[in-house]
């Protein structure tokens, strides 16, 4: 299977970091949105970028699986994955997949103009700033994220889990997995101790190493599980994306040392993040119990 990216597609993923990086350098970064909030570092209400959010609705974000004749652009699971990695890479917040979802059955959804909340598994993201609540969020309570810019209601009753949703949430885990990698990598060559970069010290050497290798593992499955679209092949991608998200933010703040915990880094705000992903749809647990199936299957 050969994941050789056409034009179109590396114009497409430029277009969404171009997006992204002009809302970042305009001053409304929510990277710097936690910081200077609350005494504990909180922001008391974290906020949904609407303009952001027009912005990815005109690129054709959220419309972009839905059929040209109703409005669309028509492209397919390998485009999205491509998109949310830009996305996870950039750390925007909202509900992205949510809104992603209901484009063409939610009005407003496909062009960014109304903010989509629904429930993934016992889990709610975004649900007070949202304009839309899809069925399954009833009953749902607040609770507190370990993320400050995703807040978070559980829901008695766990919604369906749609396997889309899980490959886009392991895409974002996948953009994040590459910076955090990035941002180590980076780390290491300038920071300095003992009158040589860390990097030159063989377990910093072996840890960026690491991060990079599981970066490439799951970006394969990623990558072919949006070809297959197979339900077992999604699982085996979350799982990876997961683990390349949650062990890379986790050495990568290793690197950064004390520094990596301080609102002037990026890098915590990576590992809560990704931490929070790894929860929805019901964690590594359903698709542990799916691949478990499926390997039970072909041995009997």
């Amino acid at each position: 299977m050969r994941f050789q990216l056409t034009d179109e597609q590396h114009a497409l993923r430029a277009a969404v970091r171009d997006v992204v990086g002009r809302s970042s350098t305009a001053g409304s970064s929510w990277l710097v949105a936690p910081r200077g909030g609350a005494a504990d570092g909180y922001s008391p209400a974290p906020l949904v970028d609407r303009g952001l959010w027009s912005a990815l609705g005109e690129l054709g974000v959220f419309s972009l699986r839905l059929p040209e004749a109703e409005g669309g652009a028509g492209l397919g699971l390998p485009e999205a994955v491509l998109v949310f990695e830009e996305l996870g890479w950039a750390l925007v917040p909202g509900p992205l997949v949510a809104t992603h979802l209901a484009a063409g059955v939610v009005p407003g959804a496909a062009t960014g103009e109304a903010v989509v909340a629904a429930a993934d598994g016992s889990l709610v993201e975004w649900l007070d700033e949202a304009d839309v609540v899809r069925p399954g969020a009833e009953g749902a309570v607040a609770m507190r994220s370990v993320d400050p810019l995703t807040p978070l209601h559980r829901v008695p009753a766990p919604a369906r889990i749609d396997p889309v949703a899980v490959l886009l949430t392991a895409a974002e885990q996948l953009g994040t997995a590459g910076r955090v990698c990035g941002l180590a990598v980076q780390h290491a060559r300038t920071r300095e101790q003992f009158g040589q970069p860390i990097g030159a010290f063989q377990a910093v050497k072996h840890m960026c190493a690491q991060s990079l290798v599981r970066v490439e593992v799951a970006r394969a499955a990623v990558y072919a599980a949006a070809v297959t679209g197979d339900a077992v092949d999604i699982a085996a991608a979350r799982l990876l994306a997961d683990e390349a998200a949650v062990r890379g933010a986790r050495d990568c703040l290793q690197v950064h040392g004390g520094m990596g915990f301080t609102w002037e880094s990026e890098v915590h705000l990576h590992l809560k993040r990704a931490w929070v992903r790894a929860r929805r749809g019901g964690g590594g647990t359903e698709s542990e119990e799916l691949l478990a199936a499926d390997l039970a299957g072909r041995a009997g």
